[in-house]
């Protein structure tokens, strides 16, 4: 008996972890009251996530901030530089030196999840992504999402850009409560930009009972995540959800939410509210899908396109365009090594032939004699003979 329970004593807590892992490994979601900041459900609320595209909500946020500060307008004019030009999708398709609006930029990036009018945005704001990221934290710590790390604009992978279910619930909270002028902008299903309508790719936004926005994001690390915004009864709900398997798996989890939150089947408790939940995150980020690269470095890993099939482990078409153009850089590395190498073993045979030759063949010394005056006509001759030998040998 005594076995028995010490066999027991072990396994639990082997069993009570990869429950843990298990729980927070499938997704992370989180439902406040939009008046109160009640929190009505939760799983997994402060455990580390990549946030992907949602990440532009908070570029979003510092643009609004600017706004309301007089720093800029909405009709002032934003130049594309070369950095932003070279974004991955999804993207406007903008080119170096090509401008847009402030407003069109946030429209853009709300209906498109555009990466390179993200950064446009950020450089107009902070000079470079770089120092604007360093803003973006600053900012986040001081709305008190304290355990969100930004290091680019637009939520392309970095292992060290980090958030939480909760903290992303925090800056959908501050934009409706700090921003109302600007909030209704989430609302939008589509924008024109020189003569196209660019179609928004939100579909709870597009077709959920009084959906009122915000945003997708998707990259291999975080799965697929989405925060929702909606009205119904003078009822106003906030939900994130982080990690979905599948695009219609985050929508579907999001509707339930939703619909049970505005069906009361949630239980508002004074003491559960967004700005007194723990602010400790948990555990390390989750690669969540079977695609993509770990290394946020290398090519393959940087993949935010928002606008794709539900199968994450199949590629999107803009995915397998930049994977296959990767696989062919790298079939031209090897060709270029090899035709090197080539190169290398004839220019060595050719080398070792030339000693050969040198060596049978009786060479007069006077062509080797570097004597700049008093030379031969017939030395010269000679001498240009054996070094067009040499070359072609």
């Amino acid at each position: 008996m005594n076995t028995v329970k010490s066999i027991l004593l072990i396994l639990i807590p082997v069993w009570l972890v990869l429950v843990s892992d298990v729980s927070y490994g499938r997704h992370a979601a989180i439902m406040i009251d939009a008046d109160s900041g009640s929190i009505l459900h939760e799983v997994d609320a402060t455990h580390s996530w990549y946030p992907a595209s949602l990440t532009k909500v908070m570029t979003l946020y510092m643009a609004f901030n600017a706004l309301n500060a007089g720093q800029i307008h909405l009709y002032d004019t934003l130049r594309a530089s070369y950095h932003a030009s070279r974004q991955p999708n999804s993207k406007l398709g903008l080119r170096q030196g090509e401008t847009l609006t402030v407003q069109d930029a946030i429209l853009a990036i709300i209906t498109r999840s555009a990466n390179d009018a993200a950064v446009v945005l950020a450089e107009h704001l902070g000079g470079t992504e770089e120092s604007f990221a360093v803003k973006m934290t600053t900012k986040a710590h001081a709305l008190g999402m304290y355990d969100t790390h930004f290091m680019n604009a637009t939520g392309l992978p970095h292992n060290w850009q980090v958030t939480t279910s909760r903290d992303m619930a925090v800056l959908a909270w501050k934009i409706q409560r700090n921003f109302p002028n600007y909030y209704p902008y989430f609302a939008a299903h589509s924008f024109n930009y020189k003569g196209r309508e660019l179609r928004g790719i939100n579909k709870f936004t597009a077709s959920y009972p009084g959906a009122e926005g915000m945003k997708t994001g998707f990259t291999c690390g975080s799965g697929f995540n989405l925060i929702s915004t909606a009205s119904q009864n003078g009822k106003r709900l906030i939900g994130v959800i982080m990690g979905g398997m599948t695009s219609a798996e985050r929508y579907q989890l999001m509707i339930n939410m939703m619909d049970d939150g505005f069906a009361n089947q949630y239980r508002a408790s004074p003491a559960r509210n967004i700005t007194t939940i723990s602010t400790h995150f948990t555990g390390t980020p989750p690669y969540q899908l079977d695609c993509g690269n770990r290394a946020s470095t290398n090519i393959g890993s940087s993949y935010s396109d928002d606008n794709h099939n539900n199968k994450p482990q199949h590629l999107s078409k803009s995915t397998r365009v930049s994977k296959t153009r990767y696989i062919n850089n790298r079939k031209n590395v090897k060709k270029s090594r090899s035709v090197s190498k080539s190169k290398t073993a004839n220019k060595t045979k050719a080398t070792s032939k030339r000693k050969v030759v040198s060596k049978t063949r009786p060479v007069s010394k006077s062509i080797h004699k570097t004597t700049p005056t008093g030379k031969s006509k017939s030395t010269a001759n000679k001498t240009k003979s054996s070094k067009t030998r040499y070359r072609h040998s």
